[in-house]
């Protein structure tokens, strides 16, 4: 088994952990912790901290650290010494909305499993020829949502996808339902809103419902799925903050 082989492997395994891979988005590193661990209670704890923010790799040496049973990861990854800097921060996987030539000899090579990203029929054939059959597909819904994987099944019966980029809690189950969909992406677990105001409980109930937007048809190589928790009425809190709101609105930036 070659190198892209095993790490296909290894992603594999990690979204199918949970239906939903949240895409974390942290400006202060101080919330990397509660925040992680807010997700992995509510059952999902396969964690995407992206690159976007001076703060992330401090977030994602924090979480590796401190916080049991997340499998934390990498996000926005453009070039190959943020495989490199992500490697050594304890991440564990990584993301990339797209790829290069750079960045696909450079992941080839690399002991950190890599998920790149494409849109378009011929980006997903190029990564085939590359050994790769794990791909994200991205954005989602700006390049043509349910309805481009579909038609990606037929010709690429091969290829596995993550679908990110304007999914919600609101659209999800449609790309779920898909046999070529392993999991989605997005940023509604974590909303920005939330994390400013240290309200933990909103992002442990909103993993909760996540984690039982199960799949229709699980890939034949998941585990298997932990066990559902539905919210409680009164969920426990991790802040000082009261009861969860309903999730927001589709991210369709979750790159």
């Amino acid at each position: 088994m070659n190198l892209v082989d095993a790490h296909t492997q290894r992603l594999a395994g990690i979204l199918g952990l949970a239906p939903v891979l949240p895409v974390v988005v942290l400006r202060d590193a101080a919330q990397a912790v509660q925040a992680a661990r807010a997700l992995v209670a509510g059952g999902i704890p396969a964690i995407e901290v992206t690159l976007r923010t001076a703060a992330a790799l401090d977030a994602v040496r924090a979480i590796a650290a401190e916080v049991e049973g997340a499998v934390v990861g990498v996000g926005t990854v453009l070039d190959p010494r943020q495989l490199d800097q992500a490697l050594r921060a304890g991440a564990r996987f990584a993301v990339s909305p797209g790829a290069t030539p750079n960045l696909i000899a450079a992941a080839r090579q690399h002991a950190l499993p890599w998920l790149p990203g494409a849109a378009t029929a011929s980006e997903c054939m190029a990564l085939r020829e590359q050994g790769y059959s794990l791909i994200k597909f991205f954005p989602a819904e700006a390049a043509g949502g349910v309805d481009a994987l579909k038609s990606f099944a037929g010709p690429l019966p091969q290829l596995g996808f993550c679908a990110t980029g304007g999914i919600g809690a609101g659209n999800a189950a449609g790309y779920l339902a898909l046999p070529n969909v392993r999991a989605v992406g997005g940023s509604w677990l974590t909303p920005a809103a939330a994390l400013e105001a240290g309200d933990f409980a909103r992002i442990e109930a909103l993993a909760r419902a996540a984690a039982c937007s199960r799949r229709v048809t699980p890939p034949a190589d998941a585990p298997p799925p932990a066990p559902c928790r539905q919210a409680p009425s009164a969920p426990r809190s991790t802040s000082a903050q009261g009861s969860a709101p309903p999730g927001p609105a589709p991210d369709s930036s979750a790159g």
